[in-house]
């Protein structure tokens, strides 16, 4: 049973959850998200079990009581700054932006201005708080160079909802991917751990040995020879998983310079290709659907997003270009599954 008091939690420990991790105890109830945001409350000094602070390994017993003060947000000292952002969808609870390759979701150093948050602040005064100072209504993140949908909180009891649904695997996400290469198969699974990589900290790898289960399905929407447009699903949500996951496969993400390699366009002598190429600053890869239960009514919701102009740009180039060859060759003429 749970008594709630303003800011105070309080929880029984039942005789199935004797023996367990306090932290874990704490990440199974209704007042977190994930296991990682109960630990940092335990490590803040925000949890007692029997009146005593713990720390996140101490094990319960049968009939021991855990008391959790949550502390009201700080407020966000950045302004919220008036940044065009494109609302799909939204009611009292939640949010749907189509986010814009280019922008940074939430502030971090280097980015204090300018990002989805920044947005979202002035558009929506009643964005959830249990993201914290810097991620307000923030349930998941896009990368800087990944455009596309995303789902945001507009209430704590939405963002738990929706965390869970992410934890549990119930969020379904679809990408478009434009890598390079001739990918010889029509679909496959790609199922690597994916961690921080062993030299370079600031990149993931599949070679960590640290690294989380990482699932990644696709399957060919078309080729072009010299690229292939991919459609991609995620069973987990790891950094940066579905550019390191295609990298491993051979067939790094058109615009990737972090997983990617100039070289692969060294042997091109299309001009206008070429320069498309070159132009492509950012990773082609874009969140076209999410779909999830309202954390509210339950009721399943999905949305869909066409491919930017970069990207649609690219395709419809490659498009016409195989169109005019006539060499009858899979690497000359347009392919579609």
């Amino acid at each position: 049973m749970m008594i709630e008091r303003q800011d105070q939690f309080q929880f029984k420990v039942a005789g199935s959850e004797g023996g367990m991790r306090v932290d874990t105890f704490l990440s199974l109830q209704d007042v977190f998200v994930s296991r990682s945001q109960a630990h940092r409350a335990i490590h803040e000094g925000q949890v007692w079990v029997n009146d005593s602070k713990v720390k996140a390994g101490h094990r319960l017993g049968e009939g021991d009581t855990v008391v959790y003060l949550r502390r009201k947000p700080k407020a966000y000292e950045a302004l919220p700054e008036d940044i065009p952002v494109n609302i799909v969808y939204e009611d009292k609870s939640v949010l749907v932006i189509d986010k814009p390759a280019g922008m940074v979701v939430h502030p971090a150093a280097g980015n204090y201005h300018g990002t989805l948050v920044n947005a979202l602040m002035f558009y929506c005064k009643d964005l959830s708080g249990i993201g914290g100072v810097l991620r307000p209504g923030i349930v998941h993140r896009l990368d800087k160079g990944t455009s596309g949908l995303m789902v945001a909180a507009k209430s704590d009891e939405a963002h738990i909802g929706l965390a869970r649904q992410f934890k549990d695997h119930l969020i379904k996400k679809t990408y478009k991917a434009i890598v390079y290469g001739d990918v010889k198969l029509d679909e496959g699974i790609i199922d690597s751990p994916v961690g921080r990589h062993p030299v370079d900290r600031k990149k993931m790898s599949t070679k960590s040995r640290t690294g989380k289960q990482a699932v990644t399905r696709w399957k060919v929407i078309e080729w072009y020879g010299v690229v292939t447009l991919l459609d991609i699903e995620l069973e987990t949500g790891r950094t940066h998983q579905i550019r390191v996951h295609l990298n491993s496969l051979g067939h790094p993400i058109v615009g990737d310079s972090v997983y990617g390699s100039s070289k692969r366009i060294s042997s091109i002598n299309d001009v206008v290709l070429l320069t498309k190429l070159r132009a492509m600053k950012r990773q082609a890869l874009h969140s076209s659907r999410i779909g999830f239960f309202h954390p509210i009514n339950n009721e399943y919701m999905e949305f869909l997003s066409p491919l930017p102009d970069d990207m649609a740009s690219l395709c419809g180039y490659l498009r016409e270009r195989g169109n005019r060859m006539s060499t009858g060759t899979k690497g000359g003429q347009i392919r579609k599954r």
